[in-house]
């Protein structure tokens, strides 16, 4: 019984371009647990370098899936959290890690060094 190889679904071949670039989907994850500070992302994200994670944040935002917020000081300070957009990602990021947690060695793929 021959079967046909179905056709890539460029959707998903768009998210996971997207989502699996270094430090995307982890950053989004980590703000799924609600607004954070760019030195707290970095103390969240072990081995993240801060021009790495000020671009990925960027790129986050230029997308639509976080926002930034300057606070008024004193002290000045800058916060991002999900947009709605970003928001609806959340049930789909949960999954992927409950997937892994289930199936992955802790071995594989050891991405973003948490």
């Amino acid at each position: 019984m021959s079967r046909t190889p179905r056709a890539c679904d460029g959707g998903l071949a768009r998210a996971f371009a997207f989502l699996g670039k270094r430090w995307n989907g982890v950053l989004l994850g980590t703000l799924a647990n609600g607004p954070a500070g760019f030195a707290e992302l970095g103390r969240a994200l072990p081995g993240i370098s801060e021009s790495v994670l000020s671009d990925r944040l960027g790129e986050l935002c230029r997308v639509g899936l976080v926002s930034r917020t300057v606070r008024e000081g004193p002290p000045l300070g800058v916060s991002y959290q999900l947009t709605e957009r970003g928001a609806a990602l959340v049930p789909a990021l949960d999954a992927l890690a409950r997937w892994a947690h289930e199936n992955l060695p802790a071995e594989a793929g050891r991405a973003g060094g948490c």
